[in-house]
């Protein structure tokens, strides 16, 4: 049996408090969009797992919903909506947007890779 009075103050689930920066994932359960909610909130705790306080998984009913909104202490943004954008978004952007809004500073690696030019204004992707 587990108990939360064995347990010191420091590793109790904290009630009620929310930790900052939070991000927030919106998701439609009709559509099923649960698992790539889950997804995407894992990738980015695993890039900012020293940045982030806490990640939340919200089911919502509204029909088509995927948000994913980002909060630090009274600032808050909406980093991505699937119906304004028209898409879902790739891990990298959200990434990119959410680095932008609580780590301006953070070297993304990979994700911060920009394709090279190719001098003659197109694609560097072979025709």
């Amino acid at each position: 049996f587990f108990s939360f009075s064995t347990m010191d103050e420091e590793s109790k689930p904290m009630e009620h408090q929310i930790q900052a920066p939070r991000v927030a994932f919106q998701y439609c359960t009709g559509c099923q969009w649960g698992m790539r909610a889950g997804w995407m909130a894992q990738e980015l705790l695993k890039t900012f797992e020293k940045e982030i306080g806490e990640v939340a998984l919200q089911p919502s009913k509204e029909g088509g919903i995927f948000r994913v909104w980002a909060t630090n202490g009274d600032a808050a943004t909406l980093l991505w909506d699937r119906k304004t954008e028209g898409r879902f978004p790739e891990v990298k952007e959200l990434k990119q947007k959410l680095r932008d809004f609580i780590a301006p500073d953070k070297n993304l690696g990979h994700s911060d890779v920009k394709p090279a030019p190719t001098g003659d204004g197109g694609s560097a992707e072979a025709n």
